[in-house]
């Protein structure tokens, strides 16, 4: 038992170092297959220094491994190293969200930290 409890205590300590766990670093390639596969996808652009970006993360950390949520794919635009992806969006600003449906833009949201509602649109992409 007592060696249960330091593993527990092991994983807990760890959990911070996969907190930026949430997506694949985002590609055209990438992007294209899904689209063509019709998945579902939630393209988040981030920026490291964003503190609105970390709450979403922390949110898409909790949200994304839920089952009615596995299906979405989530693909990571870094704001300040992605620029060309972020002109073929027409992003301005970090913390934002994009959902594809089906190869489709169903929902555009920036900065938005309400889990409720993140789950909702996450929702309309599915």
């Amino acid at each position: 038992m007592n060696a249960l409890k330091r593993l527990l205590a092991v994983l807990a300590m760890s959990f911070p170092l996969f907190a930026h766990a949430v997506g694949e670093t985002y590609t055209q390639e990438k992007m294209d297959a899904l689209n063509k596969a019709g998945e579902s996808t939630l393209v988040f652009v981030y920026a490291d220094w964003c503190p609105t970006c970390k709450a979403q993360e922390k949110i898409l950390n909790e949200l994304l491994p839920m089952a009615e949520f596995k299906r979405l794919t989530t693909l990571k635009v870094n704001f300040d190293e992605q620029k060309t992806v972020l002109r073929s969006f027409g992003v301005k600003y970090q913390s934002t969200f994009i959902l594809f449906k089906g190869g489709k833009e169903v929902v555009r949201v920036t900065a938005e930290t309400d889990r409720e509602r993140i789950a909702e649109w996450l929702r309309q992409a599915l």
